[in-house]
Formats: C-alpha cells, sequence, structure tokens
C-alpha cells in the first residue's frame, strides 16, 4: 500500500522517527505541498496524512485509489467530509493528544498578560535592578488571579483541564458547552454563553471551528466582557474577529489577550493583532512539545494499524 505524507512540517522537525509509518506502507514523505501538488504528488495513494492541507471535493475526486486519511489533527474541518462520504473514505483524527499542553500554553500566555515576565527579566539583565534604589520594582501592574472569574467556552477535556488548572488557583470557573457535560469534579457553574463573556475576568475559548463559533468573538459579545478582562485563545484563530480584538486591546476595553491562534497562519503583515496593545501571540505552538508531537505520531500510526485491520479508530465520517 502506498502511504503519502503531504505535510511532514512542523510535526516532525527531525526530532522523530517515521519509522512506524513506514513499516505499514510505501511512505513517502513531503516536508510541504502546496495545494496544487496534492493530486499530483497522492494520485497512486492509497493512504494520505495531512495537517492543513485542503482535501475539497474536487481533489478527493482527483484521487481513485484513495482508501483512507490520516489526521495530523484533532479538527477536520480541511476535509470535504461529506465527499469523503460518497467516496466511502475512512478519515481518522486525533483526539486529545494536546490536552495538557494547550492548557499549560493557556497559563503560559495568561501569566505573562498578569506578572509580565518577560518585561520585567528584559529589564533586570539591561540593568533597570542593579540601579533601582529599591530593593523591588515593577514596571506596569501586577494581576493576582486567586478570586477571579475564569469563563471557559467550550468544555471538552482542554477545556475541562483549564477547569480543573483555574480551580486550583483559587479561581472561580463558569463555562458554557452547547452540551451540558458531566464533570468528574465539582467547581464548575454552567451558564449561558453571554453570561459567561459577562462575568468573566479570563475568557478562555476551548470551542471547536464551526458555523456557530466563527467569528463568534466580535465587537458586540466583546462589549459584553468587563473592562479590564482577559481573552486568551488557544482554539482556532477564526472564532475571533481580530480587528474587533484589536479595537477592544487599543482602546482599554480589555486589559490584555493572548492568543496562538491566528485567522491567517502565517498572518500578513497587516494583522492588526501584531500591534495592538498588551497581545501576546505565540505562533501557533501549544501543540509543539516534542512529547505531545511524538504523542501524536504515535496515536496516527495506530489509527491507521486499526484502519489495516478493519476496525478503524477516530473515524470521524459519521
Amino acid at each position: 500500500m502506498k502511504l503519502v505524507v503531504l505535510e511532514g512540517m512542523p510535526l516532525n522537525t527531525g526530532d522523530l522517527d517515521w519509522e512506524g509509518l513506514a513499516a505499514l506502507g510505501d511512505l513517502t514523505v513531503y516536508d510541504r505541498t502546496a495545494p496544487d501538488e496534492i493530486v499530483g504528488r497522492a494520485k497512486d495513494a492509497q493512504a494520505i496524512f495531512v495537517n492543513k492541507s485542503i482535501l475539497s471535493r474536487e481533489v478527493l475526486y482527483a484521487l481513485p485509489k484513495l482508501q483512507y486519511i490520516g489526521l495530523f489533527s484533532t479538527g477536520f474541518n480541511v476535509v470535504d467530509l461529506q465527499a469523503a462520504k460518497e467516496r466511502g473514505l475512512v478519515v481518522t483524527n486525533i483526539p486529545a493528544y494536546s490536552t495538557y499542553a494547550v492548557t499549560q500554553m493557556v497559563f503560559a500566555l495568561l501569566l505573562q498578560l498578569t506578572n509580565q515576565v518577560a518585561r520585567h527579566s528584559d529589564a533586570v539583565r539591561a540593568g533597570a535592578w542593579c540601579d533601582s534604589p529599591d530593593f523591588c520594582f515593577w514596571l506596569s501592574p501586577l494581576t493576582e488571579l486567586t478570586g477571579k472569574t475564569m469563563g471557559i467556552i467550550g468544555m471538552g477535556q482542554t477545556g475541562q483541564q483549564t477547569a480543573r488548572v483555574a480551580l486550583a488557583m483559587g479561581m472561580q470557573v463558569i463555562a458554557y458547552s452547547p452540551r451540558k457535560k458531566e464533570l468528574s469534579f465539582s467547581g464548575v457553574r454552567w451558564a449561558d454563553r453571554d453570561t459567561v463573556f459577562r462575568e468573566a475576568d479570563v475568557l478562555c475559548l476551548h470551542c471547536p471551528l464551526n458555523g456557530e463559533t466563527e467569528g463568534m468573538v466580535n465587537r458586540e459579545t466583546l462589549s459584553l466582557m468587563k473592562e479590564g478582562a482577559y481573552l486568551i485563545n488557544t482554539a482556532r484563530g477564526p472564532v475571533v474577529k481580530e480587528a474587533d480584538l484589536a479595537h477592544a486591546l487599543n482602546s482599554g476595553h480589555l486589559a490584555g489577550a493572548g492568543v496562538d491562534v491566528l485567522q491567517k497562519e502565517p498572518p500578513g503583515r497587516e494583522n492588526p493583532l501584531l500591534t495592538a496593545k498588551n497581545c501576546v501571540i505565540t505562533p501557533h505552538i501549544a501543540w509543539a512539545a516534542h512529547e505531545t508531537r511524538a504523542r501524536l505520531l504515535q496515536i496516527a500510526v495506530e489509527n491507521f494499524k486499526a484502519f489495516l485491520k478493519g476496525n478503524p479508530v477516530h473515524n470521524v465520517i459519521r
């Protein structure tokens, strides 16, 4: 069976091993594949593996030998699922592989906003503490999170883990999910979406990208938020209307935002968040710890093994 990885980067920058997949078929790995190269590279493949490559109806019907699509991601919006279903394809994703890593990034972004660690470290290294008349100094207000309200939109596994950490830090937690879930821990108060926007001192997005959530964070919903609140987005970039968030930051309505995802990645230099006040941006790295990527690749291998045995798992085709 011919296997083609259309996007080896950035999953494997050379620090992981493709041996697990290579043992299952005739494997070809491309670091990157442009949209107009997909069909040419995958035309003889029975199985392809992708992350961000768009597999449209036209692409899927141009690959007659294709039987299996392995996603190197949790989200599956890059695949035309209706066309895949018509073709009888199996499409598997990688659920919950990055729960702890993404939660870690949530609090890395939030603590950078509340404690300004990098700014103070840079100042110390530049000599500001050496020259200080006092035993300490700070360059901006610092914020204690204990007693503050963490609002969470989306209570899948990452949302739940974020809630656990927030509770451990002494925060109150209020959450919204389209379908209320039974939780294995207490302390979460359920509310409708607008109430979460209104009451959160810190609003964390953990929702999928779909018709309901695209553009959900916009001028209207941002206006519901408390003055001085923070927004954290480690979900999907298009959930946020970036110009509206930049306006909320520049006007001082929000105290800060931390985002690991943007509408367009890589962003254009005109992206308004790049110059917005108090906006911490990381280049979509919440999933990128070595341990996390190794786990993803191993699950991708196990998904394909299950398919070869005739018992596919994590198949997103319903």
